[in-house]
């Protein structure tokens, strides 16, 4: 593992080479020498603020920036839940700017009342087949389809057919607030 003056170096050449920044043209802005950034970058010369803050000026980034943060556990725990006959799995973090759900919805004779709101959806069929109304197109996805379109056309979604359809959805917050009722 590294540590954290390496993390510094390594942090800082990844940032200088996104800039398009030779080592030479980097230390040169930073009133350096290129031997000073280049031990810098090898974790073989300790950070200190006043070297650090020519070179973030330079690049755009802050020092924190520099210091590498433990990872967070990017599972997501989000219990499943029932929603008028459908089976709703959360996929992403409460707070996501898109949200993706797994949802499942029951076989159904009945076509629920089109909706709209703001924003786009994308959909794609893992099992089953879906029937999506969009405006007046009414569509049957197989598994392994996908579609996607301007959620301020009426819409809506029911299984087709004898067995659910499995299908993953993606939207803005608006959409998955109607789709999904979050509870």
């Amino acid at each position: 593992m590294k540590s954290d003056v390496e993390q510094v170096g390594a942090i800082l050449r990844a940032a200088r080479q996104s800039a398009r920044l030779t080592l030479e043209e980097l230390a040169a802005d930073a009133g350096m020498s290129p031997s000073t950034l280049s031990r810098l970058e090898s974790g073989k010369r300790q950070a200190t603020l006043e070297l650090l803050i020519p070179l973030t000026r330079r690049l755009g980034i802050r020092i924190d920036d520099l210091v590498a943060r433990e990872p967070k556990d990017p599972r997501v725990r989000r219990a499943a839940y029932r929603e008028g006959g459908r089976i709703i799995a959360p996929l992403t973090p409460e707070h996501s700017p898109n949200l993706t759900y797994k949802i499942t919805y029951p076989a159904a004779e009945d076509m629920p009342e089109p909706r709209v709101h703001d924003g786009f959806e994308w959909l794609y069929v893992l099992s089953g087949r879906l029937r999506l109304r969009l405006g007046e197109q009414d569509i049957v996805l197989e598994a392994g389809e996908a579609a996607e379109f301007d959620t301020r056309t009426p819409h809506a979604m029911t299984s087709a057919g004898d067995a659910p359809a499995e299908v993953i959805s993606i939207f803005n917050e608006a959409g998955a607030r109607l789709h999904t009722r979050q509870p």
